[in-house]
């Protein structure tokens, strides 16, 4: 229920909610320092484990209007982690309905064959139901997205934040 009830609170956040390329004040509690942003260049992977990496991501995400990506990659996460094969059914039809069918409302750039592979495995529903087209939209992310982030201002900003100065100055 809490991660049903956490992944609501995602959503329901509107780009328009907070200034561009800022993070809420809860992520802000827990800023990471230069030397933790920096491994967050070594792999998409090391970002997305980071809380705070995480929704820098989404933010920066958000300002290029493609967090769909991040949002279809987290619902996949979150699918696999359901052990009810009712709540997998049902929690499956409202993934495909939401990111892979199309002309829906956050459609994922998907090939039409994996588009179709997915379909047919909603036949058969098991953990592994998204893993391919899961796999294409994490690619996509890491050999788009993730690098123009990298580059971005938001991430350049955090690497070379100034660390506050903890020396007293004494005569």
């Amino acid at each position: 229920m809490k991660n049903r009830l956490a992944f609501l609170r995602r959503r329901n956040e509107s780009p328009g909610s907070s200034p561009v390329g800022k993070l809420d004040k809860s992520k802000k509690s827990v800023k990471p320092t230069p030397e933790e942003s920096m491994k967050w260049g070594e792999s998409l992977d090391k970002l997305l484990i980071h809380k705070y990496g995480l929704a820098a991501f989404r933010a920066f995400l958000r300002t290029e209007f493609s967090e769909e990506n991040l949002d279809f990659w987290l619902a996949c996460e979150d699918y696999k982690k359901i052990k009810s094969q009712s709540k997998m059914a049902s929690k499956a039809k409202k993934i495909f309905a939401e990111f892979i069918a199309i002309q829906s409302c956050k459609e994922v750039n998907l090939d039409s064959c994996t588009r179709e592979h997915t379909k047919e495995n909603l036949q058969n529903i098991s953990r592994s139901c998204f893993d391919l087209a899961q796999r294409r939209i994490y690619g996509l992310m890491e050999k788009d997205s993730y690098p123009r982030f990298l580059r971005s201002e938001l991430y350049v900003e955090l690497v070379n934040q100034k660390k506050p100065s903890t020396t007293s100055t004494s005569s």
